[in-house]
């Protein structure tokens, strides 16, 4: 049957099929789902450093976080330039902020950067994931089609088979000559 599959339905032999439509194909057979929580899959085999970058990207990209840290950089220059005038902690030009941003940027840039990596991984998991349900979906189709069809065609012939027997019924009763004994 998994070989009748593979020709039918793919066009490919068994030699010629990727694991993920190897796999497919076997839950095709025993009638099991495809479909998970891809998300909460994905997450799964996520270390410690990849939760913390996603987290910290999370965070970073918020409306929170910018407005949270102009209201930082709107203090820290009022604080140093009016209240502390005369004995500021960092005073005009803020070099002691600057190097805390600077800090900052060289911090996070690399955090963001491996989140979006690990963006690219999920969505390139999602796609497969979707490639197997997509393709899941479409056996179990053409599986129907071809049972519907198996079916007609038994129908068919059962119908041929009637009308000829109807046909020799009627041939029979057309042509008395044939059936009725002579005197």
């Amino acid at each position: 049957m998994l070989k009748e599959i593979e020709r039918t339905l793919l066009g490919k032999r068994e030699s010629d099929l990727t694991s993920s439509e190897k796999r497919v194909l076997a839950r095709a057979l025993e009638r099991r789902v495809v479909s998970t929580d891809a998300s909460q899959e994905f997450q799964a085999d996520a270390t410690t450093g990849q939760r913390l970058a996603d987290s910290i990207a999370r965070i970073g990209g918020s409306w929170a976080f910018i407005i949270g840290f102009f209201l930082f950089l709107t203090g820290w220059t009022v604080t140093n330039t009016v209240l502390l005038a005369s004995n500021a902690l960092d005073p005009y030009p803020f070099i002691f902020l600057n190097l805390i941003l600077s800090m900052l940027a060289a911090i996070q840039a690399p955090i963001i950067m491996m989140s979006q990596n690990r963006q690219a991984e999920r969505d390139r998991f999602m796609a497969a994931k979707d490639y197997e349900i997509n393709l899941k979906a479409e056996i179990e189709v053409l599986a129907l089609h071809h049972k519907i069809d198996e079916q007609v065609l038994t129908e068919l012939r059962e119908a041929r088979r009637e009308l000829a027997e109807l046909h020799h019924v009627i041939s029979a009763l057309s042509n008395p000559t044939t059936n009725t004994p002579q005197s």
